[in-house]
């Protein structure tokens, strides 16, 4: 079925009145014929005057088509298939490739399949899940060709479904885990339906680490379904291929290189190699730099980081100063509280290995946000009370954001250092960060990072929290079991744009008509000087 995206540009086939009045007008010049009498002369040109009449028919009709054809193309033309009833889409997240994740589902899923729902993987392009790769999935190995990968774009994945498939009931399967559900939360369509698998395995990891002259202090992460907790542990420095044996862990083996001690974590499958822990030989160096005007912020900011020093293996050589420092100091981490812009010199260091905190600029503006992480979730929540100006150019993402999905805290790598953007200020005309039980965590996370491996850091790699369910649309009471129900589903349309065709056609029509009428003035010409 033909449609048209803007039908009222149709209105520009009164343009095929154009070729018309020319063709009616313009008549071709006469020949020079001698005559006895100029009386005759008056009568016959009367007579043609009175008699207007199509000449070059064939140069009239293709001038028109052309034109019609550029009408017909700025209407916007599209040819609107029918999808067949009922069918829809199920789209699997990768992370499930491997089909025992899949137990609990996969008679549901196989149900759809037998009345004509597309398998597709939930990843970039939506592309379809072949039947080699279900069938591999049925016997529980692993599938290569879909190999995991970690994508926390699962809202903008399931827009971009719906969008895709308009009309189309959709199935989303994906993994409960929090760490996928990155970004802000679209409006879901009503015939989408989220299937969350639970997953029942608790992830411990080695975060951390420093060394004191004869011991080592680990810093070890414990998540599962409800939360995610660390804890301290102490054992003795043992000597460069020495291994460490922690409850809980794999064995870790201490080793140097470039002269820098590391853990690297040996698991029972040696051919899956894991990243090394640097294992720190000195304090965190932080200092704050607040100038009179931010005293208050800075009283807040001390306290928080001295509370989240608690949980970090190595100790916290904290300083804190009303003048410019210079950047000659070499500290690990600057927060810099005043309104001025960070100086060229201390942002040379951050390719070398510091983080800079910086907060919003100037006066703000009134906000009633509140933060939205899941650190926060069990906590009264975080209100921001004024909102500066953020800019988030190429390469920075949002670390903290708030209801909305705006950043509040963003992030930016440069080489080995950060750069962290606050929205906000600790100052209580502010936001209520300062008078949360939760910033100390949430500081503890940031300074507990280790850049080293990667964008995704320990806690998002190893994080098993699981969605709060009321997040995803209800699931489904039952599957759809009868071509009845199948058939009630809303229609869906596949589109064919027309217009590159129309162009082509125009294209020929104009290369054809100027070929026509070159012709034809050449024809007339020697008639007219005979």
């Amino acid at each position: 079925m033909l449609t048209f995206t803007y039908p009222s540009a149709l209105f520009a086939l009164l343009g095929l009145l154009v070729p018309l009045a020319i063709h009616l007008w313009n008549r071709r010049p006469g020949r020079e014929v001698a005559v006895g009498s100029l009386r005759w002369l008056a009568a016959g040109a009367n007579r043609r005057l009175r008699n207007l009449r199509l000449e070059q028919v064939w140069l009239l009709l293709l001038r028109a088509a052309l034109l019609a054809a550029l009408a017909v193309a700025l209407a916007g033309p599209q040819w609107r298939q029918p999808q067949p009833a009922g069918r829809g889409q199920v789209l699997i997240s990768r992370e499930l490739a491997d089909g025992s994740s899949l137990a609990a589902v996969r008679p549901t899923l196989d149900s759809l399949r037998r009345r004509g729902y597309a398998l597709r993987w939930l990843a970039a392009g939506l592309p379809a899940l072949t039947s080699a790769e279900w069938r591999a999935d049925s016997l529980g190995r692993p599938n290569r060709a879909g190999k995991a990968l970690r994508d926390n774009r699962y809202w903008a994945r399931a827009q971009q479904a719906a969008d895709s498939f308009p009309g189309q009931p959709l199935y989303v399967v994906t993994p409960a885990t929090l760490r996928a559900f990155g970004g802000p939360h679209p409006t879901l369509p009503t015939g989408l339906t989220w299937l969350a698998i639970p997953t029942r395995t608790a992830s411990n990891w080695l975060q951390a680490a420093a060394a004191s002259t004869d011991s080592l202090r680990l810093l070890v992460g414990r998540s599962d379904a409800q939360e995610t907790t660390y804890r301290l542990a102490r054992t003795a420095r043992p000597q460069p291929g020495g291994t460490v044996t922690v409850a809980g862990l794999p064995p870790l083996r201490y080793e140097l290189a470039a002269g820098q001690p590391r853990l690297r974590p040996l698991p029972a499958d040696s051919t899956r190699a894991q990243a090394a822990v640097p294992v720190r030989t000195g304090p965190v160096r932080v200092v704050v730099y607040a100038p009179t005007d931010a005293a208050q912020e800075a009283r807040y900011l001390r306290a928080a980081l001295q509370a989240a020093a608690v949980g970090l293996p190595a100790t916290l050589a904290l300083t804190t100063t009303a003048t410019e420092p210079a950047p000659t100091s070499s500290p690990d981490w600057l927060f810099w509280l005043g309104s001025k812009p960070l100086p060229a010199g201390w942002r040379a260091q951050v390719p070398r290995g510091l983080r800079v905190w910086q907060v919003a600029p100037g006066a703000g503006q009134p906000d009633t946000a509140t933060l939205a992480i899941a650190e926060t979730a069990g906590e009264a929540p975080i209100r921001l009370l004024r909102r500066g100006h953020l800019d988030l150019p190429a390469g920075r993402f949002p670390r903290w954001t708030d209801g909305r999905g705006r950043a509040v805290l963003a992030e930016a790598r440069q080489g080995q250092g950060t750069i962290y953007q606050l929205a906000t200020h600790l100052s209580p005309t502010w936001s209520t960060l300062a008078e949360s039980p939760a910033l100390p965590a949430l500081l503890l996370d940031l300074l507990a990072t280790n850049p080293q491996l990667g964008t995704d850091s320990l806690l998002t790699a190893h994080d098993q929290r699981h969605l709060d369910p009321t997040q995803l649309p209800a699931p489904p009471t039952r599957v759809a079991s009868s071509a009845s129900q199948l058939a009630a589903a809303p229609a869906a349309y596949h589109f064919t744009d027309l217009r590159p065709w129309l162009g082509l056609l125009a294209a020929l029509l104009l290369g054809l008509e100027r070929w026509l009428a070159q012709r034809r003035a050449g024809l007339i010409s020697p008639l007219a000087s005979s």
